[in-house]
């Protein structure tokens, strides 16, 4: 069995020259050395709200932060202000409803700040997202990418959505220090933002880039982390004008060195650039980025296949396929405009392009053994991704009979061409778990990726949000018209294979109720939509192509803001249809289902002065129903646990001032491997720790920070699919920040 699934969209993108980098690590030295600052841009309702106090990072003392007023989405206005603690926003984007306070949202979301990903010291979007325990990463860290599980369904890195674009992220992984904002909407996010490229449905993933502060920013990081890679960050921002209606943000990383894994290294560099105006009327932003890497022994996945048990994980710094080589390209350039015609009506507009390229080994094993046994064959699979986006549309703000309106009308265009090259070796070569064979030479030729598939996603929406009683009652309601394009074609020879065009309407209906000023109470249905099957070969309608499917949910939950603390419980039940092959009369079709039921509880903020907590728990009830033969009728999901939990605490150490330690406990339940549930992957339980010291340096902030993953070195599985990756090791992180 492969180590993953052959896919068009695990996609890569252009070979992107080190020039680039240097020319980011260049502009970082003019912009730091520009002309003062511009004058700070004045802000509405600037009194202070109870709750809205931030640690500092760099002496962890408290800071009051003015409100925030949002006209439009948080890509090209004001980003929402931090809640108590300062490791989660007030509020966020969710698509085309724009930017709004999570308490006015009839949604589960949550939104994370630059201070959050900082004080993990986070490196890509899965160290991010895990704080919630709906969300887990599919892979271990120093792998061939980002895949999430959000509420037991897979999302794919494709599905990642940028200042809420889809397909202009990597589909391999995204470094978050080009981010400022990390915001996740659990459940079906199909009319906020659209169908994405994968067609995932568990939730919705959107990065926020960084802008311009008020503040003037120059910011240099020196970076360390196990087992022996070094590397250096800059970050600078300005305002410019009058009113700093101007603002450039330039910032990027460079690391080099050996890593956890045997005998491992990487080289990357990451470079971006946002430009922005803020005025009375119009707001625009322009933002390009450019990512490389190239590693030596990364970390690989690997399927069970025919075992009866399932074999102990190996040590985190094991490659299962010692030679693998993988290297990563990603450029993207991406701008939105907004104007207000009047205080009623906001045009907007908004589009990108990316291309993204990856080179890797790709071998094949087969015959695993309860005792990790297995043989492998070496392979190549090298790929490329380009996609051009278009979003654009109007907002009205208008009232009706004491009733105040947000009406959404909009388009969006998405436009992707993937290729692949695949190879496999001659020979195969027995191996173990715990002793990898080195993988053999390729002797078959490197050949470039060719079109494999066009995919063309075009869609209508309207959505409007009534708001009664002074705000108390908010409705949400609206549906999306999206059409599904997808040209297939053999790589090999260029021939067109199928031709899919089909349509399809997601709903959306959204209630929140406020009985008291701090009590939000919300429900919501609202669909996914994903690409519709074709029957397989040897069914007796082969070929028949299926409309998209649906995957449903029904969500109701309670939010509360007791000032400095905000809590949540939901609950909520997703269907995915599942395709089966009748087994009388060996037709296929969707009459197989996934259901997943689901409780979360959720807690975050700062539980009193100097100490700041994020808290959850998830408890799944998931089934599989009508599947073929009614075989595995009643069964568990694959790789759906019954529970999940996390618990994170900061804590300043109020006798040495400066001084904050952290924690953090990430626990999964036990899963199932396959459908049948005859294999079942054990529970596992991380644990990481941290400590951070702020001072002042001739007048200058400098942060130290320290951070252990996996302190204890816990061994265990991450599942994607059929396919699972052992844990990675306990890794150091070390950073010096200093602020000029």
């Amino acid at each position: 069995m492969s180590q993953r699934v052959i896919e068009a969209p695990r996609c890569r993108r252009t070979a992107v020259s080190w020039a680039a980098h240097s020319f980011f690590a260049g502009f970082v030295g003019v912009a730091a050395a520009i002309a003062a600052p511009g004058v700070a841009i004045a802000q509405e309702a600037a009194t202070p709200e109870a709750g809205q106090s931030a640690e500092s990072g760099a002496a962890g003392s408290s800071t009051v932060l003015p409100a925030v007023v949002v006209k439009s989405t948080a890509t090209t206005g004001e980003l929402p202000a931090p809640y108590a603690g300062g490791q989660l926003a007030k509020g966020g984007g969710i698509g085309v409803l724009g930017t709004s306070n999570v308490m006015d949202q009839p949604f589960n979301t949550t939104n994370y700040t630059e201070q959050a990903m900082q004080d993990i010291q986070a490196r890509t979007l899965g160290d991010v997202v895990v704080n919630n325990a709906s969300v887990r990463a599919q892979q271990s860290s120093g792998g061939f990418g980002d895949v999430f599980e959000i509420r037991g369904f897979d999302v794919q890195a494709t599905d990642v959505a940028l200042n809420g674009l889809y397909g202009m992220v990597s589909a391999a992984k995204m470094p978050v220090n080009l981010a400022e904002r990390v915001e996740v909407l659990q459940g079906p996010g199909s009319l906020m933002y659209g169908m994405g490229p994968s067609g995932s449905i568990g939730g919705a993933i959107n990065i926020v880039t960084k802008r311009a502060d008020d503040e003037p920013l120059t910011r240099l990081t020196a970076l360390f982390q196990s087992k022996g890679q070094f590397g250096a960050a800059a970050d600078v921002g300005r305002r410019f004008g009058d009113e700093g209606q101007w603002g450039i943000r330039v910032n990027g990383q460079f690391k080099d060195g050996q890593t956890g894994i045997a005998h491992g290294n990487q080289l990357q560099g990451d470079g971006a650039i946002g430009l922005d105006y803020r005025g009375k009327q119009l707001r625009w932003s322009f933002d390009a980025y450019n990512v490389s890497e190239n590693t030596d022994e990364f970390r690989s996945q690997i399927g069970f296949g025919t075992a009866t048990a399932v074999p102990a994980a190996p040590s985190g710094y094991t490659n299962l396929y010692p030679g693998s080589k993988l290297k990563l390209r990603d450029s993207a350039v991406m701008t939105r405009l907004e104007y207000d015609i009047n205080r009623y009506v906001t045009v907007y507009g908004a589009a990108g392009e990316h291309y993204g390229t990856s080179e890797q080994n790709f071998p094949y094993a087969s015959g695993m053994t309860a005792a990790g046994a297995f043989d492998v064959t070496n392979g190549y699979y090298d790929a490329y991704n380009r996609t051009k986006t278009v979003d654009a549309g109007l907002r009205f703000h208008f009232d009706t009979f004491g009733v105040k309106h947000t009406l959404v009308t909009g388009v969006t265009s998405l436009n992707q061409e993937q290729g692949y090259f695949y190879a496999l070796g001659s020979e195969s070569v027995a191996s173990s778990l715990y002793n990898p064979t080195p993988l053999l030479p390729m002797t078959t030729a490197r050949g470039d990726p060719q079109r494999s598939s066009q995919l063309r996603l075009n869609s209508q929406q309207i959505i409007d949000t009534m708001s009664f009683f002074d705000d108390r009652l908010l409705l949400t309601g609206g549906f999306r018209r999206q059409t599904i394009g997808l040209d297939n074609y053999d790589p090999t020879s260029g021939a067109q294979t199928s031709a899919i065009d089909q349509q399809a309407i997601t709903p959306l209906a959204g209630i929140v109720f406020k009985p008291l000023s701090n009590i939000s109470v919300y429900g919501n249905f609202t669909s996914g939509l994903t690409n519709g099957d074709t029957a397989p070969a040897g069914t007796a309608n082969a070929g028949q192509a299926f409309a998209p499917y649906k995957s449903n949910q029904y969500e109701a939950g309670v939010k509360a803001d007791w000032g400095r603390v905000l809590t949540s419980i939901s609950v909520f039940q997703i269907s995915r249809p599942n395709g089966v092959t009748n087994p009388t009369t060996n037709i296929y079709g969707y009459d197989g289902k996934t259901r997943i039921r689901g409780l979360e509880l959720a807690a975050y903020g700062e539980v009193f002065r100097h100490l700041r907590m994020m808290a959850s728990a998830t408890f799944y009830d998931p089934k599989l129903q009508g599947t073929e033969g009614g075989a595995n009728d009643g069964n568990d999901p694959v790789g759906v646990p019954k529970f999940a939990f996390n618990l994170g605490a900061d804590y300043d150490l109020p006798w040495v001032p400066g001084l904050s330690i952290n924690g953090r406990i990430i626990h999964t339940g036990a899963q199932y491997y396959n459908a049948s549930n005859t294999l079942r992957l054990p529970s596992w339980t991380r644990y990481d720790l941290g400590v951070r010291y702020g001072m002042r340096v001739i007048g200058k902030d400098v942060i130290l920070r320290a951070n252990v993953e996996n302190l204890f070195g816990s061994r265990y599985w991450i599942q994607q699919g059929t396919y699972v990756t052992n844990a990675a090791p306990r890794t150091l992180l070390l950073s010096a920040e200093f602020n000029f």
